[in-house]
């Protein structure tokens, strides 16, 4: 049982060996780095990851495989927490932190939004992903691929999709094609917004209702287009992570301003 994939799990395991031992050559590690994978499954990566590193933590919600882990591997090398990667507090890691992973495709946007908030204490993050998030992943503004993903994750990273991987690398294969995107936290000195709450709401409201004009979707914010030097009749694929830094900057100065 241990070896079955479980669909509720969204489990693939990565079983071409050619793969793992691409994405470490990739990583260039150092033996003393602080990596934590997610979702190492049948240890197709976790073991290459430990011919190279004193020490390894690894994330897995699958009761049977993280009793196999154990079992297979000396606590002094690895540290598996059996947990959903969405419980877990990545502070509790020592830092700097690189995170790798072959993530669950059902609840890889989920994993992506809940990593965010560790951003400053990450040096890069590698993951198998579906091939169509990583292209929405790094999309550029303009492309039928951009959308909220692409806005919300280019603010914070700087993104490469490194490696491309067929469905026969995995049992059982995936319906669909993967790929291995390479994500660096930005400087903490990047233009920002002045509050991450409200530009998230402003690039979800936009994203709603992509094939309309802004001025029609945004309507309710009351924006002075011409002050911000935006063209009020694009779209929301059309504008760029800074200006939606300017329109949430804006829509939270009008508020406190009222306040």
């Amino acid at each position: 049982m241990a070896n079955q994939a479980r669909k509720r799990f969204g489990q693939h395991f990565l079983t071409d060996q050619s793969v793992p031992d691409e994405i470490v050559r990739k990583l260039s590690l150092n033996a003393s780095d602080c990596v934590v994978e997610i979702g190492p499954g049948l240890s197709a990566l976790t073991n290459v990851l430990l011919s190279k590193l004193n020490h390894l933590y690894v994330i897995e919600i699958d009761r049977d495989l993280a009793a196999k882990l154990r079992k297979t591997h000396d606590e002094s090398k690895l540290t598996v927490i059996e947990s959903d990667v969405l419980d877990v507090d990545f502070s509790i890691f020592p830092t700097p932190l690189r995170i790798v992973g072959n993530l669950p495709y059902n609840i890889s946007s989920p994993i992506l939004f809940h990593l965010l908030k560790y951003a400053d204490s990450v040096v890069d993050q590698h993951f198998m992903l579906q091939k169509e998030v990583v292209d929405r992943m790094v999309a550029k503004p303009g492309s039928s691929e951009y959308g909220r993903l692409s806005v919300m994750l280019q603010e914070r990273y700087k993104m490469h999709s490194i490696l491309d991987v067929p469905p026969e690398a995995f049992t059982p294969p995936p319906k669909v094609d993967s790929a291995v995107v390479k994500m660096l936290p930005l400087a903490s000195d990047r233009p920002k917004p002045k509050s991450y709450d409200v530009f998230s709401k402003v690039v979800q409201q936009a994203f709603s209702q992509r094939r309309k004009m802004l001025r029609g979707v945004l309507k309710s914010y009351d924006i002075d287009w011409e002050f911000l030097n935006i063209n009020e009749a694009l779209r929301a694929e059309d504008l760029g992570v800074d200006d939606y830094i300017k329109l949430s900057d804006f829509i939270l100065e009008k508020r406190l301003n009222k306040s």
